[in-house]
């Protein structure tokens, strides 16, 4: 049985965002019950619920750790822990941050595309990972492998260099594992995990239908969302991720593909969305979507 923990369910900057007095940030601020934290985008999956692999390491992955009894170490040995591997869907800052909080000689192995071990060797920061105990280990998309019981498929999906990377320019949107979709097993169905796409391709939807579960980019709202709120510059394609709504948005991209669940994750703060009295969050129930909370659990 494949068991999957969300470790985190917000996109960069977490929800509450650290400088945001936004309406739902304050409101998270405050304790609103309508407006649950989420820490930065994660997820945790197992066969066994005694070895891990993680879906990228967030900023925020210590505090995700504590928050998680099935990721403490165990008693027994002075230092030890269940997370056996960790897996990157690519090299944004929320993406492979976390990493330095695994660098107390642990043994892990790392997963990544070329792509993102190059945006590692870029930064001497990451040398800390001491290559006797974690091993690195290429991926390249298109590859399935089997792993700590787990099935685990690997697919480009549309998608950017990191944006600290871009200098200044727009490279255009790439498919060659700069941004990588994930489909883990474990004897049954499989569940698809997509925390940033820019565009729903013909391979990708043919990938996805009739999929039992699939947890996909709900970065924003609106493509024009961070424009509008004053928030930033660049639309949410810009920066690499389909919007929930309007033309071509994920709504309309799911609609006919018949996945029997579906859950947006790494939500930013700005979308309204995160509310759980809001009408954005009803019209996404209305649609047959979920939004992820940090600490949800999902078996398949």
């Amino acid at each position: 049985m494949l068991r999957v923990i969300v470790l985190g369910a917000g996109a960069g900057g977490g929800y509450p965002q650290w400088n945001s007095a936004g309406p739902g940030c304050l409101r998270a601020r405050a304790g609103d019950p309508a407006a649950k934290p989420r820490s930065q985008a994660s997820i945790a999956a197992s066969a066994d619920g005694e070895s891990w692999l993680l879906v990228n390491a967030s900023p925020d992955l210590r505090q995700q750790i504590a928050a998680t009894p099935a990721l403490h170490p165990r008693a027994g040995r002075l230092r030890n822990s269940p997370i056996a591997a960790v897996l990157l869907t690519g090299a944004e800052v929320d993406n492979i941050a976390g990493l330095l909080h695994l660098r107390e000689r642990h043994p892990f192995t790392l997963l990544a595309a070329p792509q993102s071990f190059a945006v590692l060797d870029a930064n001497p920061i990451f040398r800390v990972l001491n290559p006797d105990f974690v091993r690195r280990r290429p991926i390249a998309p298109g590859m399935r492998f089997d792993m700590l019981g787990l099935t685990v498929e690997t697919y480009p999906v549309p998608g950017k260099v990191p944006l600290f990377a871009e200098d200044g320019r727009d490279p255009g949107t790439a498919e060659e594992g700069e941004a990588l979709g994930v489909a883990i097993s474990a004897g049954g169905p499989a569940l698809h995990y997509i925390p940033g796409c820019a565009a729903m391709t013909d391979a990708l939807r043919a990938r996805l239908r009739g999929a039992a579960c699939v947890m996909f980019d709900g970065t924003l709202f609106t493509d024009d969302e961070m424009i509008r709120l004053g928030a930033g510059p660049k639309t949410g394609r810009r920066m690499g991720h389909m919007p929930m709504t309007g033309a071509g948005g994920t709504l309309e991209a799911f609609a006919h593909l018949d996945v029997a669940r579906r859950v947006f994750t790494h939500v930013n703060n700005t979308n309204p969305a995160l509310l759980d009295d809001s009408p954005e969050r009803a019209a996404l129930r209305e649609a047959g979507w979920e939004v992820a909370e940090d600490g949800m659990e999902i078996t398949l």
